[in-house]
């Protein structure tokens, strides 16, 4: 790998690091080391590591602000990608252009500055642009692809490509962009005209209601499980009597059962031993199969040393927010 380190300091501006931890930039701080970890510092930088990775074979793997990953206890083979750095927002009347790294919650706070609303959904959500459009990321009966006109979307030969919203495949949770090789640039929005006041307000709602029900003292991902169709998986998984459930240093969130939360200490493994086992039990009470909702990227450490999860395992790597 140090071959390829080498040739990518020379190519880029941004950050370039090998056997990096990728606890450090996960909100679970949980992880093993990337091979070669990037940052890149704009959107040219982002071009030239996904070509380059991809034109010498090395598996891609891109993360926002790690907000909606977990990264198994082996580390991740070959380079990560981590769009952080892609910071530019700029508004034009009522649209906002913002790139990867943005902030999606302070996407929402000078959305509001300048009396713009649509956005208000989103404030307590804690990822990245780049992340929030991947997953369509949404709360509150609100979604962000909703509000899409564009996204300027780097393809595996480093082109870049602007795709309407409305050919972006939003569905729940999901998009073109999870899993499918093409990496999220920026994003144009499309907001509306409304008074500062009132979005503030609804914004505070938001954020008591969040910090009244989501266990936000510890290290999280979100939400681990999709709701099913018509239903809650924190309803299902405290019915099946999950609530509290720990493995190691993980735990079933006492205060919303969609969550595991890291007591201080947790594995990858600790994590995907209570994946399987909230999915075994919600199958047994309920006959509902749940899907992750996080993505679960990277290797388990050799048997012995650590162990995985046969759900987790048969994922394929997608994209963190």
């Amino acid at each position: 790998m140090s071959r390829y380190q080498d040739e990518l300091r020379k190519i880029l501006r941004g950050t370039v690091r090998s056997s990096e931890p990728m606890s450090r930039h996960t909100s679970y701080r949980i992880g093993g080391p990337a091979d070669i970890y990037v940052e890149p510092a704009d959107c040219d930088d982002l071009s030239s590591a996904v070509s380059f990775a991809n034109n010498e074979g090395l598996p891609v793997t891109v993360i926002g602000r790690g907000t909606n990953v977990l990264v198994r206890d082996g580390g991740v083979r070959g380079v990560v990608i981590a769009t952080s750095g892609l910071k530019d927002l700029r508004f034009n009347g009522t649209d906002a252009r913002a790139e990867a790294g943005v902030s999606l919650p302070g996407l929402v706070r000078q959305a509001i500055d300048r009396g713009l609303g649509g956005l208000e959904f989103a404030a307590g959500i804690p990822g990245s642009i780049g992340g929030a459009v991947t997953m369509n990321a949404g709360a509150h009966g609100g979604a962000v692809g909703n509000l899409l006109k564009s996204v300027l979307a780097v393809r595996p030969d480093g082109s870049l490509q602007e795709l309407p919203g409305n050919e972006c495949e939003f569905e729940y949770r999901s998009s073109v962009f999870r899993g499918g090789g093409t990496v999220v640039a920026s994003a144009l929005f499309s907001l509306t005209p409304g008074d500062p006041a009132g979005l503030r307000e609804e914004v505070r709602d938001h954020l008591h209601q969040r910090r009244s029900t989501q266990p936000l003292g510890y290290p999280n991902a979100g939400s681990v499980f999709k709701n099913p169709s018509g239903g809650s998986a924190g309803r299902l998984i405290d019915l099946a009597g999950m609530k509290g459930l720990q493995v190691g240093m993980a735990q079933v969130s006492q205060q919303h059962a969609n969550f595991i939360v890291n007591l201080g200490g947790a594995t990858a493994r600790d994590v995907q031993a209570l994946i399987d086992k909230i999915r075994a039990a919600v199958w047994e009470k309920h006959g509902t199969v749940l899907d992750l909702e996080i993505d679960v990227v990277g290797e388990d450490l050799p048997t012995g040393t650590g162990g995985g999860s046969r759900w987790a395992n048969s994922l394929s790597e997608g994209v963190g927010s």
